[in-house]
């Protein structure tokens, strides 16, 4: 795969990506709604060293998660735009926000977490693997 880019709605954040995501989940927990302000978030999940900060420095929320894991988000101070997250869970590890990148158009999610939590008005492509939590990782 080529290189990724994107940033943060204001461009005060920029970033690249060499390589391919090794997951990529449509994720319905109450923790990424909140965060994505949206029914759901669509995360890509990267090594950190495959991620490459151009300009800016994300400000980072810690929280602890329903599970008790320790999570955090990182997002532009100008615009609030989230762009990354990660977690006690894999460390060494970024969640890259779909919304972020500058041309999303070769993603292809291939699960579906928490959907025990997914609001009633989501579609839900059942084609992929479906889980009501979070699987134990592989």
């Amino acid at each position: 795969m080529a290189k990724v880019t994107g940033g943060c709605l204001c461009g005060g954040i920029r970033y690249e990506i060499e390589g391919d995501p090794f997951r990529i989940a449509n994720c319905h927990c109450d923790d990424c709604r909140k965060a994505t302000g949206s029914a759901y978030a669509t995360n890509l999940f990267y090594q950190e060293d495959q991620i490459t900060l151009l300009q800016g420095s994300p400000k980072r929320f810690d929280h602890t998660a329903d599970s008790g894991n320790s999570m955090f988000k990182e997002f532009c101070d100008n615009c609030g735009a989230q762009v990354f997250g990660g977690g006690s869970m894999r460390p060494g590890v970024k969640s890259v926000k779909v919304g972020s990148i500058d041309d999303a158009n070769f993603v292809k999610p291939q699960v579906n977490l928490f959907l025990s939590h997914a609001l009633n008005c989501t579609l839900i492509d059942e084609e992929i693997d479906c889980f009501d939590a979070m699987p134990p990782p592989a």
